[in-house]
């Protein structure tokens, strides 16, 4: 009967040794991210006491030593050393409502309350997407006719006199609601198969792109009526809505078709053999595919929309930036023109910070039906 065979460990083999433990605490990661050498300790001592001292004097000036409440047109902010706020109390409705009629500035805020509840709503998972989309439509057509007048009894109100919030949220909305269907088009037809479709759209995104937003805004504005028929008049408002629209379907179609080429070809394929046409294949197998890859570059684009709109103040279009711009010309408070210029910052970083924060929840539960998926 033979022996078991005698098995030789290599001379070089070791026991496998355990992984190092995880080190936790205030301790740890202030060693490891702060001081990790005597000089890297000296550069973080030196920069805690720059910003101590820069947050000290911010704090100061923006708190501590701040006027509040000035009624008598700003006499106690000019002996102030802080900032003056008043200035924000004194001209909030023209900086939020622009020229409107004073007596009429209810329904600015109205259509304010009403684009941040339905933002809000839209934010969490009660609604389905249709209804979100009906809803934002709802408070769309809501707000140019609360803002336009005329109907139930409400006193007809000019484009040249809307401004402020309400007139940023109306350009933002349009802009996004008209240029990302004509995005997906412009999208899809750069990639078809007919040369005229392809190279119509190829050279509306890239003229479109190659001109900046200011000059194709001046051009819907002011150049575009000229050649228009002497008897056809369009608000100015509405052909500089116009210019918004290409200029953003312009970038984002670039975005979309990126999209596009990341759905595998197999995809479509699949869609072939189950019989469907172009069409539906588009609409129910790669669109949404390729919607999903690009919800962070897209929510990019809506947000950079949102921002561009303080261009109009350029055309006469009091937007909230062009409406303080205008409440800070008053003699009394021509000088605090910071404080009325952090405000219209930190209303726009809340925004932006708020649809950037929705865009990423987006993105986290298409990753997660993804995972599910697989």
């Amino acid at each position: 009967m033979s022996a078991a065979p005698r098995s030789f460990a290599h001379p070089s083999a070791v026991a496998p040794r355990r992984p190092p433990a995880a080190v936790r605490g205030m301790r740890a990661f202030l060693r490891t991210h702060l001081f990790q050498s005597p000089l890297a300790g000296l550069f973080t001592f030196l920069l805690g006491a720059v910003l101590s001292v820069a947050l000290w004097h911010i704090l100061r000036w923006s708190i501590l030593d701040a006027v509040w409440y000035a009624p008598d047109k700003g006499a106690a902010c000019r002996v102030a050393t802080g900032a003056c706020w008043a200035v924000i109390a004194e001209k909030y409705r023209v900086i939020l409502f622009g020229a409107y009629p004073y007596e009429q500035q209810w329904r600015g805020g109205v259509i304010i309350a009403g684009w941040l509840a339905w933002g809000a709503l839209s934010a969490t998972s009660l609604l389905p997407v249709w209804g979100r989309l009906a809803g934002w439509a709802g408070v769309f057509v809501l707000s140019i006719l609360l803002l336009g007048g005329g109907l139930f009894g409400l006193m007809p109100v000019g484009t040249d006199l809307w401004g402020g919030l309400p007139l940023t949220f109306i350009i933002f909305g349009g802009t996004v609601a008209g240029g990302l269907p004509l995005a997906i088009l412009l999208a899809v037809g750069r990639r078809s198969e007919l040369p005229v479709v392809r190279w119509l759209c190829i050279l509306t995104i890239e003229g479109v792109r190659g001109v900046p937003l200011l000059a194709l805004l001046f051009f819907a504005a002011l150049i575009l009526p000229l050649f228009l028929p002497p008897n056809l008049t369009v608000d100015k408002l509405i052909r500089a809505e116009i210019g918004m629209i290409i200029f953003f379907a312009a970038y984002a179609a670039e975005v979309v078709r990126g999209g596009l080429q990341a759905v595998p070809e197999g995809q479509d394929e699949a869609a072939k053999a189950l019989g469907l046409g172009y069409g539906a294949r588009m609409v129910k197998v790669v669109l949404p595919q390729a919607l999903a890859i690009v919800v962070p570059a897209l929510f990019n684009d809506i947000i950079r929309a949102f921002k561009n709109t303080t261009f109009f103040s350029i055309l006469g279009l009091f937007d909230v930036l062009g409406a303080t711009k205008a409440a800070l010309q008053d003699p009394n408070w021509v000088r605090y023109g910071t404080e009325g210029y952090i405000f219209v910052f930190l209303l726009y970083f809340i925004l932006c910070s708020a649809m950037s924060a929705y865009g990423a929840s987006i993105e986290r539960g298409n990753q997660s039906r993804v995972r599910r998926a697989a």
